[in-house]
């Protein structure tokens, strides 16, 4: 027995509610960016992953406001064609939250967050000096999906870890020190703190 359902004719709200619901853990990106006057804009986005290594692609899912104009995130990536991922950790998920408020546009985020940022190294968009880890990239592509929704594909040309999270002899980051959040549905959320191994089989 299977409940199946036909995505061509539900609603863009039902599609919405199935695959977050389905499609989890999801990574949080909480993206900072500057506008054309240098003023620092934060947003979470769970539409959110890396893609490629070679290049070093990250992709988030941008969606438009109703009326079908740009978001902060959207619009300031769009005029200085640079952003920051940085990764959210269970220290600074609650400041994520905060992030996430509908602010009047130039309202900077990370002071109301108590967040610290710090400039970038490569790009104008500052990082987020509690993170764990950030990256620091250049737009390489933005596909336009329909009208509610954005891909921006961003080539990362920077990276900072926190002390701790990476062996830079090995380059092995440790799970445990990232302490990543993730998205499940709804206003769920969860951890990495349960972790087992499965070894890639040989043949």
């Amino acid at each position: 027995m299977s409940i199946s359902f036909d995505f061509t004719a539900l609603s863009a709200r039902e599609r919405y509610k199935l695959m977050i619901g389905t499609i989890i853990p999801r990574p949080i990106a909480l993206v900072t960016t500057v506008d054309e006057d240098g003023r620092i804009n934060a947003a979470p986005f769970s539409f959110f992953n890396c893609l490629s290594a070679d290049p070093p692609i990250l992709a988030l899912g941008v969606e438009n406001h109703p009326d079908m104009s740009f978001k902060d995130t959207a619009r300031n990536i769009r005029m200085t064609e640079v952003f920051t991922v940085n990764i959210v950790s269970f220290s600074i998920a609650e400041a994520m939250h905060v992030c996430g408020a509908k602010y009047p546009r130039g309202v900077d985020e990370l002071k109301e967050a108590g967040l610290t940022a710090m400039p970038g190294e490569k790009v104008g968009s500052p990082w987020i000096a509690e993170a764990p880890a950030a990256f620091e990239c250049r737009r390489h592509v933005t596909l336009e999906l329909g009208k509610s929704r954005q891909v921006i594909l961003g080539e990362i040309v920077f990276a900072h870890y926190r002390d701790g999270v990476v062996d830079p002899e090995r380059f092995h980051v440790e799970p445990g020190a990232v302490d990543a959040i993730a998205r499940l549905g709804g206003d769920l959320c969860s951890t990495v703190r349960d972790r087992f191994e499965m070894l890639t089989p040989k043949l």
